[in-house]
């Protein structure tokens, strides 16, 4: 194997080339959504908190997820640079701002791995009947570590063989899916015990309780199709990469809001809304509603077993493939702030042969370990809220990209009614949603010492759900990391290697050049 070496190559930064097309990076965008995985993981917290308007949250959830999606598609189109966020914020805001939207990502993903790890490990026994183990602390841990381990080695070897991978096990995991959803709804259909008719009145977002519960499904919801972005992470890696990644964000986009309203819709329509047996708010299930609705929808005997085999099979590869996909955004927003100088310069390494990140990589995955492992020691619980916290990192960086694009392309809305709205309103919206949803849920419902399964007392504040305090922490820990970088290596806080405010595009007829792309680190 030949020694990782860092390189620098007048094309980029080193990253191979035209690997991806817009299948694959569509494949990537949506099985770093991992739909499988995050039905198994949400379905039930969403139905917990909105009941039968469980369908209607999930398809709401996708509105501000459309809008970022646009923000990510028109900053990508005039800076492919694979840090995203973290460059994008910096060309807007300046460099601090950058930085902290490049931590947004970093720790939004530590964290879910943690969850990734922990479905992929039990549903690795479950599928070979070790029910005993599945429901072991210590070996779930052992082999959810593994997994980490094995994703993190096809990431290092390379993208075309991660793309490779998705590919196959995407086109498994929607056959799987859209099966469940049809059998799921014929035997709804055919009076099975606990199942209900569909009735318009689950699309009615009236019908929710209360503001604290419709927010908090909302934030329930956009994790479920968080992810979409890792098809614009790879943009150095793509064909065409000024315009596929964005066409594949947008398109992995839509493709979700697909599959969400229709397995959502068919799962609450055989299993009810129920807190008992294969209800989806049965509090027992709520962690993995899947594993519990294959068996009662496919069976125990003949075609049946094997096809609810199958489905637990689904379910612990798309966890596996979402493991992978979170490691790839992840290692390429830590390379590209350390190709500007934003972190240490050893995460900028890349792999002669390989042509991937090295240090990046590994120390996602190494990381993404320690982390797991730590919280399965310290508390099941706090593992539990950690996962419900991931909702304020998504919102965080998500949000700031909306913003990011309206703010960098305000000089040229009037150029166009295109540019006005794709570069303007639409992010900006988005942008704005997210913002009402991080604060109502950091400060409102997930501060809430009720909500959740820990809580803490803190200084003056008193005591706090333990959601918003591991949120609102995680975020913190960047602000002091930020400090030290600055301190020990200032170079991108005094001058940052990107276009900063006033070189955002001036307002000119539609025709007009674009703004210039970033420098290649």
């Amino acid at each position: 194997m030949s020694t990782p070496q860092t390189q620098t190559r007048p094309d980029g930064k080193g990253l191979r080339d035209g690997a991806l097309g817009l299948f694959s990076s569509v494949a990537i965008g949506l099985a770093s959504a991992a739909p499988a995985y995050s039905l198994a993981a949400t379905l039930g917290l969403i139905v917990a908190g909105v009941g039968l308007q469980a369908p209607i949250i999930t398809i709401l959830a996708f509105i501000p997820m459309l809008l970022i999606a646009y923000a990510y598609k028109e900053m990508n189109a005039v800076d492919p640079d694979c840090g995203t966020t973290f460059t994008w914020a910096a060309r807007a805001f300046g460099p601090r701002t950058g930085w902290m939207g490049g931590w947004g990502i970093i720790v939004a993903d530590i964290i879910v791995m943690a969850n990734l790890a922990q479905i992929a490990g039990g549903y690795t026994f479950q599928l070979f009947g070790f029910d005993g183990l599945a429901n072991s602390t210590l070996w779930t841990t052992v082999a959810g570590v593994v997994w980490i381990l094995l994703m993190t080695l096809i990431c290092y070897i390379g993208i075309e063989v991660s793309a490779a991978l998705q590919r196959v096990l995407l086109c498994v995991e929607v056959a799987m899916l859209a099966l469940f959803s049809v059998t799921a709804l014929v035997r709804a259909y055919s009076g099975t015990k606990g199942s209900i008719h569909l009735s318009l009145s689950w699309f009615d977002p009236f019908d929710v309780t209360s503001a604290s519960a419709f927010t908090a499904g909302i934030l329930s919801a956009i994790f479920i199709y968080w992810g979409w972005d890792t098809a614009v992470s790879v943009n150095e890696e793509t064909a065409d990469k000024t315009r596929t990644p964005g066409r594949a964000a947008v398109i992995s986009t839509g493709l979700l809001l697909v599959i969400y309203a229709l397995v959502s819709t068919s799962a609450q329509a055989f299993a009810g809304v129920g807190s008992s047996g294969t209800g989806l708010a049965n509090a027992d299930n709520s962690g993995d509603v899947l594993s519990v609705l294959g068996t009662a929808v496919f069976g125990t005997k003949g075609l049946g077993w094997l096809l609810a085999k199958l489905f637990v099979l689904t379910v612990l590869t798309s966890a596996a493939a979402s493991t992978q996909t979170t490691i790839l955004p992840t290692a390429r927003t830590a390379f590209s702030m350390a190709v500007h100088k934003a972190i240490p310069s050893h995460f900028a390494r890349v792999h002669r042969r390989f042509l991937t990140p090295t240090w990046s990589t590994w120390a996602m995955g190494l990381v993404s370990i320690g982390f797991y492992v730590l919280l399965t020691k310290i508390s099941s619980n706090v593992l539990l809220d950690s996962i419900s916290s991931v909702g304020l990192g998504i919102a965080f960086y998500y949000g700031l990209t909306g913003f990011a694009c309206f703010w960098y392309f305000r000089k040229v809305l009037r150029r166009s009614a295109r540019d006005l709205w794709f570069k303007g309103i639409l992010p900006l919206l988005g942008g704005l949603m997210l913002l009402y949803f991080f604060c109502y849920a950091a400060f409102d419902v997930y501060a809430d010492p009720n909500y959740g399964h820990t809580s803490m007392t803190l200084p003056v504040v008193g005591k706090v759900g333990g959601v918003s305090v591991i949120g609102l922490s995680a975020l913190a820990v960047g602000l002091v990391l930020m400090v030290i970088q600055w301190a020990v290596q200032g170079s991108w806080f005094r001058s940052p290697d990107v276009p900063v405010g006033a070189h955002a595009p001036e307002a000119g007829p539609q025709s007009g050049p674009e703004p210039e792309a970033a420098p290649a680190g």
